[in-house]
């Protein structure tokens, strides 16, 4: 089934506890803090159904309608199709969106190749795997993904300190597990379920742990607790901040206090060998998502840029041209990386077409670690301006007014109201807190960046190039290059 808008919003006023700013929240979909992305996935439920959209962001099968974003990939035309309606999503909606949904369902596929794994240690895991992974796309579930604890004192093991740090199952019962901890997660308090597993850990060797967990766990579990951080819509004007007021993704400690997970729900436990498997492959779809993204973030940066430049004719200078070359080069950096992905795709371990891993991850490497550099560059090329404008209630004061449409207005192109609402983007794509947060957002969102280079080497096939030389350099036979 395909789920409406409206049929999204309903599912939200579930009793959920959501906490922000100290007062508990009693529906997200109202909020001014949670209102606009609502809105937006609302959106991408209504467009999946749309005339317009429907050929693209969806597929039938069996005579049903399916959302062609939780799709399981198969051939690389699934990829380009998806690829092409996330988009489009983003163009309609006119901003970046990072989690709300089709880039989390991707680690439910990596669940899917290390089944027969998890089936080594209990038949039942690789069942609910299956389970849950068609629950997703039959009932067009927004699905996230909680990955990050509060850890604590990381010189200690957990049990060395208030165990509560890191999730860990505290009982098991006939009706499932009870566990305790806490966990951060973008979006959960406006998403249906997530699925919950542990970050990166040394578990040394053991071989069972209580906090080697994976499960899934709706948000409206009782027991479950949604404190978010203050959100950024609503303080300050939409015409002067639009991205902050529409675009926010609200990130929240999710508090597990006693909570109850059902046998059927849990994907993993205690084997500390299936938290390992599945912390290494977790990325093998879902970067490619968040990679995309950042080649979203890149149009627009150059987008601003050039129009800020455009508008005074510095687009003329060479110094100037060269500037937005370097970001045109990162763009098209990133785009060559998940394009060749996907060219140079590869069968998964369970028949699933996965970008090529060492592609993907270099091509991961390249957006987050130079998105600082890349802002930085967009800033130089916006001026000072973007934070000495005033804001819009200037521009509409009487007595003001005339002064400022006097020195705002350029040409017969740019009138000063055009200019305003320009340099108000550009200041909040880059140099507002909501900017700061985007950048910070980046160093949690995929995985901390010495994951990133770790799973470039873990996943890049050497054999090349150590054939290469050994032959070049005349090596005996007893050197390996396994």
């Amino acid at each position: 089934m395909l789920r409406t808008g409206k049929q999204y919003r309903e599912s939200l006023r579930d009793g959920r506890v959501v906490w922000m700013e100290g007062q508990r929240v009693n529906d997200v979909t109202t909020h001014p803090a949670f209102k606009p992305l609502v809105e937006i996935r609302a959106k991408m439920f209504d467009m999946t159904q749309s005339e317009e959209h429907r050929e693209l962001l969806s597929y039938t099968e069996n005579g049903e309608q399916f959302a062609e974003l939780l799709k399981m990939p198969f051939t690389r035309e699934d990829w380009y199709k998806r690829r092409q309606g996330v988009d489009t999503v983003l163009n309609e909606i006119g901003g970046v969106v990072t989690r709300v949904g089709d880039e989390t369902v991707g680690e439910m596929w990596s669940l899917y190749d290390g089944s027969d794994v998890l089936s080594e240690i209990d038949p039942q895991f690789a069942e609910n795997i299956k389970n849950h992974i068609e629950r997703v796309i039959n009932r067009d579930v927004f699905h996230v993904s909680a990955n990050t604890d509060p850890k604590g004192d990381r010189s200690k093991r957990p049990q060395d300190q208030d165990p509560d740090m890191l999730l860990h199952v505290v009982k098991e019962t006939d009706a499932g597990i009870i566990v305790r901890g806490a966990k951060y997660e973008t979006a959960s308090a406006y998403a249906d379920q997530a699925f919950v597993k542990p970050t990166i850990a040394n578990w040394g060797d053991q071989k069972l742990s209580d906090y080697a967990l994976g499960a899934i766990v709706p948000m409206n579990a009782e027991g479950l607790i949604h404190i978010c951080r203050t959100g950024f819509a609503g303080h300050r004007a939409t015409a002067d901040y639009p991205l902050a007021n529409g675009f926010d993704e609200i990130d929240t400690m999710m508090i597990f206090d006693n909570v109850l997970i059902p046998w059927e729900d849990v994907l993993f436990f205690r084997h500390t060998r299936a938290a390992t498997f599945i912390r290494a492959t977790l990325h093998r779809y879902s970067a490619f998502a968040f990679v995309q993204r950042i080649q979203k973030t890149a149009d627009m940066l150059i987008g601003a840029a050039l129009f800020n430049v455009r508008q005074t004719g510095l687009d003329k200078q060479q110094a100037v041209r060269e500037k937005i070359a370097q970001l045109v080069c990162y763009r098209q950096g990133i785009n060559a990386h998940l394009t060749a992905s996907i060219a140079d795709a590869q069968v998964s371990p369970k028949g699933l077409l996965m970008p090529n891993q060492s592609l993907l991850y270099t091509g991961r490497v390249l957006a987050c670690s130079q998105l600082p550099h890349m802002m930085h560059i967009a800033r130089e090329l916006c001026g000072g301006q973007i934070c000495l404008t005033p804001d819009t209630t200037s521009f509409e004061s009487d007595e003001i007014k005339p002064w400022l449409e006097k020195y705002y207005s350029i040409n017969d192109e740019w009138h000063y109201e055009d200019r305003r609402k320009l340099l108000a983007l550009a200041r909040d794509l880059l140099n507002s807190e909501y900017a700061g947060h985007k950048l910070t957002f980046q160093l949690f969102a995929q995985s901390p960046p010495f994951a990133h280079l770790n799973a470039v080497y873990m996943n890049h096939d050497f054999t090349d190039a150590l054939s290469f030389v050994k032959k070049a350099a005349g090596l005996s036979e007893r050197i390996t290059i396994d």
